[in-house]
């Protein structure tokens, strides 16, 4: 089910006005079916997967939990380990890995035939599967203490709103919301109604009006564009991407706070990040953080001096890019992210390093900001590019061939139609510092700003529905 779409509200609808007649543990149970009826809509089959990895996450866990000999407790977080990421890998990567094995055998003149399997990604593996998998790590690291109660434990797992795209909750952020009782709260609804009106607002107006010039420009020949085609294409995927997962985050957010839960803060004004660790901690903040917790300081972190932290800067990252997708452009992704880390770290930049028109404060981090934002745009060409032939060839055009046509014009005006007014929405709760800042702003304002995005929905509605971009992984 799509948020965006009739039968998710018509979903929705039912169970939250049976949500509201249960007692806490019925809740809970009824949480748990239309969680599965939720994922069983798109493809009943993969069931089968999320109570799979339940199943082992659950007992794994409790026999860490009840022994004290530390061999037995590494052997059983292995288990774990081994599972989540077989059938992650299996589903995600096999054919990717099998076509690139058979294509090294042959460069050195050992041609073999590989299987290729039919296989369809489940929705949201990437997502359920790391979520379970940091609950045995946190049981084994003494920071969770394991529930008792396998349906609850269920519910943590599949937990609808936030199961095929995000956010990834920590278990003991998530799992105590579960167990214990959730108050209703009349500023529940208040700050569910903010995230659900922006979120849609953002997938719906911004990402999906920005899909028809993205697409356009990514499945023409490379020969048929222009410097300036790409570039504007480009920039339109960087809102397409933003408005399609921040939308995404901020509706689950919406619906769960309609419930009582209270889900991560996924985004906060990413495009405002003037380094790679200032927009590491503004977007996809989950993913990030679940990185830098299970993988960066496992690694060693910035423990073992300065070569070895760069080393870890770059393995995090490379291993970011491939949970994105079994391509060699989010592999070349994450190197990028990685080396933009590790420049960054290098070379940071100091005030007193700054030419001296840019040594004013404001005009110094505005000129950082718009840098910062250019070399996060290259970073999308890579992410949206078919093949790394294609996003080199677009590349270069670029910065070669500046030929501007009626197409420019005609997109840079929807970008500017659509995304201006996001970009001021959002600088204002930059400069606030309060991300609920237009829930806590007087209700003519409130009211003013969710009239807009009605309006916008209804009068700019997509030529076609688009699918959330980050279910593919």
């Amino acid at each position: 089910m799509l948020f965006n779409s009739f039968i998710f509200w018509l979903f929705f609808i039912v169970v939250i006005a049976l949500y509201r007649l249960l007692p806490h543990k019925g809740q809970n149970r009824l949480l748990l079916m239309a969680s599965y009826i939720f994922y069983g809509y798109w493809d009943y089959r993969y069931l089968s997967l999320i109570f799979a990895s339940t199943v082992i996450d659950y007992f794994v866990a409790t026999g860490i939990y009840q022994t004290d000999i530390q061999k037995r407790k590494k052997r059983l977080l292995m288990v774990s380990i081994c599972a989540n990421l077989g059938m992650l890998g299996f589903f995600k990567y096999y054919n990717f890995f099998s076509s690139e094995m058979a294509d090294l055998l042959l460069s050195v003149g050992m041609p073999v035939s590989m299987p290729v399997l039919n296989i369809v990604l489940p929705v949201g593996i990437s997502f359920y599967t790391f979520q379970t998998m940091s609950y045995t790590i946190d049981v084994y690291r003494g920071r969770t203490t394991p529930t008792h109660q396998f349906l609850d434990f269920a519910l943590y797992v599949s937990f609808f709103p936030q199961l095929v795209a995000g956010p990834i909750e920590r278990s003991y952020k998530l799992l105590p919301q579960i167990l214990e009782h959730r108050p209703k709260l009349k500023e529940n609804f208040v700050e569910g109604l903010y995230h659900v009106m922006i979120g849609m607002f953002k997938k719906v107006v911004i990402a999906d009006n920005m899909a028809p010039i993205v697409n356009n420009v990514f499945s023409r020949p490379v020969s048929d564009l222009t410097g300036p085609e790409i570039l504007i294409g480009i920039y339109a995927f960087a809102f397409q991407i933003y408005g399609d997962f921040s939308g995404y985050s901020s509706i689950a957010q919406g619906i769960a706070k309609w419930m009582g839960f209270n889900l991560s803060w996924n985004f906060k004004m990413p495009y405002f990040a003037v380094s790679p660790s200032d927009f590491w901690q503004r977007w996809h903040i989950s993913l990030s953080s679940w990185l830098r917790d299970y993988l960066y300081i496992t690694l060693g972190g910035n423990r073992g001096g300065n070569l070895l932290t760069l080393r870890n800067l770059m393995l995090t990252m490379l291993l970011g890019g491939l949970w994105h997708g079994a391509n060699w452009t989010f592999i070349v992704w994450g190197f990028y992210h990685g080396l933009l880390l590790i420049v960054y770290r290098v070379f940071e930049f100091k005030q007193g390093d700054l030419p001296r028109a840019l040594m004013h404060h404001r005009i110094g981090k505005v000129f950082r900001m718009i840098l910062f934002f250019h070399l996060i745009c290259i970073s999308w060409l890579l992410f949206r590019a078919d093949s790394m032939s294609q996003a080199w060839e677009m590349f270069v055009v670029v910065l070669t061939d500046y030929q501007l046509n009626e197409f420019v014009y005609y997109s840079a005006g929807m970008l500017m139609f659509f995304v201006g007014p996001l970009i001021a929405l959002e600088y204002w709760i930059e400069k606030s510092g309060d991300l609920l800042k237009i829930v806590n702003s007087h209700w003519i304002v409130r009211t003013g700003l969710y009239l807009y995005f009605a309006i916008m929905l209804w009068v700019f509605p997509p030529i076609t529905n688009q699918v959330f971009i980050y279910f593919q992984f």
